[in-house]
Parts: C-alpha cells; structure tokens; sequence
C-alpha cells in the first residue's frame, strides 16, 4: 500500500463515502487527533511554527465548538536535533533520549504560545507504555486526562521518550494514539501525518485510487502495505498507521487517516482521507492494552488440552494444563501463553510469581489446596485477566 503527498485532491481518488457515511465525524463529542513529526518539523529537524500554528488553528476552532479534543503530538525527538547539532535521527537510544529531552521543552512552549492566542491553556502528559499496562498508573492517566480537560485545558500527550527503555517503548505514537483513543473513551481518532490517505498502489500511476473507506480489515487484504513519508524524522509509515486504526476501530471507535493540511476537512466530516468504520465494540480497558501495549514478562507452555480450552473454550488456565514456563515473573504480571509449538495464543497476566510455578505444573487444584493451602486453590491465569491473540 502507498501513499500519497498531502497537496489537495487526488486525480482519480474515489467517490466519497456518501451522504452521511462519516456521521460519527460529525456526532463525535470527544475527539484523539495524533500528528507526527513530519507535520510539525523541517526534514532537518527543528520546529515549523508556521505549521503548529495551522493545526492549532483548527483544533481551537473544534475545541470552540462544544467538542473536546486530545492530542497526541509527536515530534520532541525531531524538534530537538538541530539545537543539538544532530543532522538526522540518531540510531541509539541515550541520543534519542537526549534529543527528546531538549526537544520536548520546546515542543510544548510552542503549543502553549500558540494556544494562548485563543486563551487556551495547555497541559502536557507524558506516558510509557508501562503506564498503560499497569493498572494503577492506567488509571491515573485516565483521571488526569479526564481532569484535564474538566477544568478547560487542552491536554498534550506524548510518549516520554526520555525515560523510556527499549522494553518500555510504544516504538510509535500511532499505536499510542489508539490506546489514548479508547483510554479517555473517545468517539473518534484522527491521525494525521504527511499523506493524504490510504492507496491502492502507487498514487504517481494514473490508475491509483484513494481507498475512501474502510469497512473491515478484508478490504485491505490485498493491498501492499507503504513505508513512511518522505520527511524521513518520524518513525510512524503508513503500516503503524492502518495498525493503529485497525486497533481503534476494533474498539468501537472510527478512524480518520488523512494529512495534517486537510485537518478541518477531516474534523468537518468531509471526504477527505481514509474513514475506518468501527469493527467492534468498547472492551475491558485492561483486555486492550494487554494486547497492545503489555510487555510479556515470562512464557507458560499449555499442553494441548489447555490451549483448547483457554482459546476455544475461554476458560481460565489451572496449573493442571501448563507444560513449562519461561522468564522471572511476578504475580501480577503480563505472561504469554504459548502453545507445544512455541505460538503465543494468548497474552493474561499471571497470579503466581516465577519462582512459585515449578511445584504448581500440572497438578490440580484441588490437590495443591490440600497441600499447600486455600491459597493455592485458583487459576494461574483468570479468564478475566486474558486476551486471546490467535482463535
């Protein structure tokens, strides 16, 4: 799949997606808008103020009209190479870290100047990927961004880049976005970035259409994924973009994928971009981000008769149907169960530590309770507590 640049209508783009087809556009109440750093920043890195200023424009003008909007804005990373001197996006980490750390300060005054013309205050959220897989701190994100736009600020939210490890990483805002999404229970998420939409194939062949809307993943199926735009300083392309919005849309919230220029068009409902219809419903706030945000602490190997009943039966695992474990997890912690094949059919989150499992494997319950007491007698896994990855 390819995309296009983001200068207006597409020769040969496809009908619109007909009258009323993005009502939920219009309808929505709570809006996530995500832009990436090829919106915000010269390929060389630095802030455009002209470009925050425009966007800024259009999300007070939403904001004015008795809709609230979060955003998820990237760009520290890349407004922070050329103060430090770096030419490109560094590889390692530590300077990636450090280029977020001057690049974030400058990010946020720049949306705090350019809110202030429309007397709006900002408030920034910084997040990890460990603060949407644990509860308490998914929680609390919850309550601060609820909080925050309670008391008529405008909440920023990012990825804190400048503490977060390899094994703690998002790796992309576009995911953030989709669990920022259902995070706050928005009505709509919109991501916008340097191309206009989902193609067909090449949009520079005559014969490329826009993909105006899609109803199911099936209808992308066949198409061949892209890579990132051009600016080259994000790490978003356009294969994080359909993830995120296929992420989103299975949570009951539709999706918008347009480019940063045809924002208000986007937030109007008009016929611009890709529209995602929702696929699915609202879940269980801890179930999502099991799935897309938790970093897997350990392994249990099920034997066959576990793996039928966890995935086809959804029923919680006992200790009688593990076969083995890997890693050094504690109880509470996101674990994948795996198959006799190694395939992780899905992802819970464990109620012993590591070191507790050996005398547990393969016994029964009701066995381990006459041994080692009441507290013995429950799942390693609640029903509950787990996602299935692959049915």
């Amino acid at each position: 799949m390819s995309t296009g640049e983001a200068d207006g209508a597409v020769a040969g783009a496809t009908p619109g997606t007909g009258p009323g087809a993005r009502q939920a556009v219009s309808e929505a109440r709570r809006i996530v808008v995500k832009v990436g750093s090829s919106s915000l920043t010269t390929a060389a890195g630095g802030l455009d103020a002209d470009r925050v200023d425009a966007l800024v424009d259009v999300l007070a003008k939403v904001r004015g009209a008795d809709q609230e909007v979060v955003l998820v804005s990237s760009g520290a990373i890349a407004a922070g190479l050329a103060p430090l001197g770096l030419r490109r996006r560094p590889r390692d980490l530590a300077r990636q870290q450090a280029a977020a750390s001057v690049g974030q300060g400058l990010l946020v005054a720049r949306y705090t100047a350019s809110f202030a013309r429309y007397g709006v205050r900002v408030g920034q959220v910084l997040l990890t990927s460990d603060d949407m897989s644990r509860r308490a701190h998914h929680r609390n994100a919850s309550r601060t961004l609820d909080k925050l736009l309670a008391m008529g600020a405008f909440p920023i939210v990012n990825e804190n880049d400048t503490v977060a490890t390899d094994e703690i990483r998002f790796g992309d805002n576009d995911r953030l976005a989709a669990l920022v999404a259902h995070l706050v229970r928005a009505d709509l998420l919109v991501l916008l970035s340097d191309v206009d939409g989902v193609y067909d194939g090449d949009p520079s062949r005559p014969d490329t259409s826009r993909i105006a809307e899609v109803r199911a993943p099936a209808d992308l199926a066949d198409i061949e994924i892209g890579s990132a735009g051009k600016a080259g300083v994000g790490t978003g392309g356009m294969v994080t973009k359909v993830e995120a919005a296929r992420i989103a849309a299975a949570a009951g919230i539709p999706v918008v994928l347009t480019s940063a220029v045809h924002a208000a068009d986007a937030l109007a409902g008009g016929d611009t971009g890709t529209y995602f219809h929702a696929t699915g419903r609202r879940s269980a706030d801890r179930l999502l981000w099991l799935q897309h945000a938790s970093a897997p602490q350990g392994a249990l190997v099920l034997d066959d008769g576990a793996v039928r009943a966890v995935v086809e039966g959804r029923k919680s695992l006992l200790p009688a149907g593990i076969a083995g474990l890997e890693g050094d997890f504690a109880a509470g912690d996101p674990v994948e169960l795996r198959d006799g094949a190694g395939r992780a059919v899905a992802r819970g989150l464990v109620n012993f530590d590591a070191k507790e499992m050996p005398r547990l494997i393969g016994r029964s319950t009701r066995e381990l309770a006459r041994e080692l007491g009441p507290a013995y007698e429950r799942e390693v896994v609640h029903r509950d507590d787990l996602v299935i990855l692959h049915p």
